[in-house]
């Protein structure tokens, strides 16, 4: 299955807004090396649409997950419970470090199994 995305370089660390298409593998390796890296971000789509897009921005253990069905319509996913949801975590989205409560986290493990299901589903 083949998948578009854009990530945070892992040479780098800085987001690259160019848009990769590749293999769901290829796309899982790079979302490896990010966290062997400890932080990273990453956009994905299906090549054949740009909507629904999914965004994950992680750091350390704690990740966000945004999805985006239309152009104008963006939802963050609640989180997993493994941050209590009043405490504050940042975590990258495109080039900046942005704040979340715990509401909105959940741990890189959860964040990396909806992302596997996103790309088997599309949805």
């Amino acid at each position: 299955m083949n998948v578009v995305w854009a990530g945070t370089s892992p040479t780098s660390g800085r987001f690259l807004l160019a848009e990769i298409k590749s293999t769901a593998a290829e796309l899982f390796d790079r979302f490896g090396e990010l966290r062997s890296r400890g932080e990273g971000y990453l956009e994905v789509r299906m090549p054949d649409r740009d909507f629904p897009l999914l965004t994950v921005g992680f750091r350390g253990e704690h990740a966000v997950i945004h999805l985006a069905d239309a152009p104008e319509s963006m939802s963050l996913l609640e989180g997993d419970n493994s941050v209590p949801i009043d405490e504050p975590v940042e975590v990258p989205v495109m080039g900046d470090s942005v704040e979340f409560t715990g509401r909105f986290v959940s741990s890189v493990d959860h964040a990396c199994r909806i992302l596997q299901e996103f790309v088997r589903t599309s949805e």
